[in-house]
């Protein structure tokens, strides 16, 4: 049964609902551990349950053949995993991947229907939410023909670090190929001219980022462009 207690919440989504649906949806989720690697849905899963990240954050990511998968999304605790539900699909399209450990608000799939025809701002909320999503994959496809392997690991460290509210975080350079859909040897060129710069170190399966101002100007213009589109859409939205 989940949990009835209603801890504070760092849910961006969450948080921006009024105070009374805000507490309706919290009496109807309970608090769990996310651990690294654990896998939350496959590609052609039914949805059971929708994620609300408070700590941690959680990859997206597309098969592209029988033995590898592109990353597409980043999901922290600005927003939610199981979106589909939203359009009344029950069927996930993606893999859901936990990239960093924290916690999660989850929801029963049922639950999660019956609150959204009851509450009509958490309806209006997640409509916003699925533009923003959108958006996002638009500019991520664009980033990943266009731009060099070099930029867009900036982008992805810097979206990594805003999720991760933390300097250093769990990465292999095997993890990263799979996430920017290019070779190893890529990653190791582009992580390596990024160390030299001074902008992050890389050691045994860890990336400690040392200049953040360095990374911004290192990445592609789509790291600033999805948050601005966030920003723009929900932002306003803020409690």
């Amino acid at each position: 049964m989940p949990s009835r207690q209603l801890p504070p919440v760092s849910n961006r989504l969450i948080a921006a609902l009024p105070s009374s649906d805000r507490t309706h949806l919290l009496a109807g989720c309970e608090r769990i551990e996310l651990s690294f690697a654990q896998v939350l849905c496959e590609p052609g899963d039914t949805i059971r349950h929708v994620y609300f990240p408070v700590a941690g954050f959680i990859s997206l990511l597309t098969p592209r053949d029988h033995c590898a998968s592109l990353e597409v999304g980043l999901v922290g605790e600005e927003g939610m995993v199981g979106i589909p539900l939203t359009l009344d699909v029950a069927i996930s399209p993606l893999r859901a991947l936990v990239q960093g450990a924290g916690t999660a608000m989850r929801m029963d799939a049922a639950a999660f229907r019956r609150e959204l025809d009851r509450s009509a701002p958490l309806h209006r909320a997640l409509n916003r939410y699925l533009y923003v999503t959108l958006a996002q994959l638009a500019q991520t496809a664009a980033c990943t023909h266009f731009h060099m392997v070099e930029a867009r690991l900036a982008r992805w460290l810097l979206m990594t670090h805003d999720r991760a509210h933390a300097d250093a975080f769990r990465l292999t350079h095997e993890l990263i190929a799979q996430m920017l859909g290019v070779r190893r040897v890529g990653v190791t060129k582009a992580a390596g001219a990024l160390q030299q710069r001074r902008l992050i170190r890389y050691h045994r399966g860890s990336i400690t980022v040392l200049s953040r101002r360095g990374l911004e100007a290192a990445s592609c213009a789509c790291y600033g462009a999805g948050r601005e589109v966030y920003e723009r859409i929900l932002g306003r939205a803020r409690p």
